[in-house]
């Protein structure tokens, strides 16, 4: 079997042990030969790829990134892109094609997979926010760097009697910043599903400062106050129609300030959580899904994507998986609520 394999959307710790499971299990056990496209999307309109043996895959596994490559090229917003993907996969001899990204990559593998391709799907964001898999891979590592930064940033927020507002990804959802804040202690958590008061926020600080300590506030890129808009540093959009998001961190921190009468920083992590090596659970949950997309590809399935549910790999329909976005519950969120102030 002529197996296809693109990497889509933005990077992601876990994404090459991914690559290296379809590839050890593929070649490995079923002989097949596998593909890869260069770039996600682009690769198959432009019928850019790169066989990916044994010796390809070798010493991959802790790397960050993709070997592959990546963009965030949309098929389906050029005029035929649809056609010329389909195409391009028919002209390379394509059996089966393995996406691994996130809800717009897969977004586009549902689209062809009702076209008649066999598309096997693997989640993949370090948001946390594709529905129907408890957990994507690159999340854990993402939470874990960003935990070890609020860490280090307490004691500076100490030392110099100032509230540290540490801004970081997630989109419309809040799980890394939720997940990060817990773990690292955070005074107050911020999320998009939950619009915050800015008095209320600068009441958590305050009291923060009167028990002779200093705040850390986690606000996920998304965040935005009650009767406001999302802060944005750009009013531009990617292939998929999504803006850019960022700068509410400084806009916190700068308001804090006028109002506390204390000093106030802005740390944006941005990229750091999405690079270098994956964790040890992140490294473990892509190479399941690796080789579950390899099984599923070989009992001829279609349409679907390798989940986790508890500690179980399972298949889920594309588009169940795609047609919402999961986000944090109210109840997670009043967990959090507790350690505020």
């Amino acid at each position: 079997m002529r197996i296809g394999i693109l990497t889509g959307g933005g990077d992601c710790p876990g994404l090459n042990a991914v690559i290296r499971a379809v590839v050890r299990k593929g070649v490995g056990e079923h002989g097949d030969e596998v593909i890869g496209f260069r770039d996600g999307w682009r690769g198959v309109l432009e019928g850019d790829t790169v066989p990916m043996d044994l010796p390809a895959v070798r010493g991959i596994l802790p790397r960050g990134g993709t070997v592959l490559g990546t963009s965030r090229t949309n098929p389906y917003a050029m005029e035929g892109g649809g056609e010329r993907a389909i195409e391009s996969l028919r002209r390379l001899g394509i059996d089966a094609l393995i996406p691994i990204g996130g809800e717009d990559t897969l977004g586009v593998a549902t689209k062809l997979a009702e076209s008649g391709m066999t598309v096997v799907g693997v989640p993949k964001t370090i948001d946390n926010d594709l529905d129907g898999t408890d957990y994507t891979f690159g999340f854990d590592t993402a939470v874990g760097v960003a935990m070890e930064a609020i860490d280090r940033l307490h004691t500076t927020g100490d030392s110099h009697h100032r509230t540290l507002v540490v801004e970081v990804m997630g989109r419309h959802a809040g799980w890394i910043a939720l997940h990060a804040g817990m773990a690292g202690g955070a005074n107050v958590i911020l999320i998009p599903e939950n619009p915050f008061s800015v008095d209320d926020v600068v009441a958590h600080c305050q009291h923060r400062f009167d028990s002779g300590y200093s705040p850390i506030l986690v606000v996920s890129e998304g965040a935005k106050p009650k009767d406001g808009d999302l802060v944005l540093t750009t009013g531009e959009k990617d292939a998929f129609g999504h803006v850019r998001l960022g700068g509410i961190g400084a806009a916190l921190a700068s308001l804090i300030e006028e109002r506390t009468g204390r000093e106030a920083r802005a740390v944006v992590l941005g990229h750091i959580q999405r690079g270098g090596t994956p964790s040890p659970f992140d490294r473990v949950l892509a190479t399941r899904f690796g080789l579950a997309a390899v099984d599923a590809v070989h009992d001829g399935e279609s349409g679907v994507m390798v989940a986790l549910r508890g500690t179980d790999i399972v298949r889920i329909p594309l588009s169940a998986a795609t047609a919402q976005l999961k986000l944090v519950p109210v109840e997670r969120y009043a967990e959090a609520e507790v350690f505020f102030g």
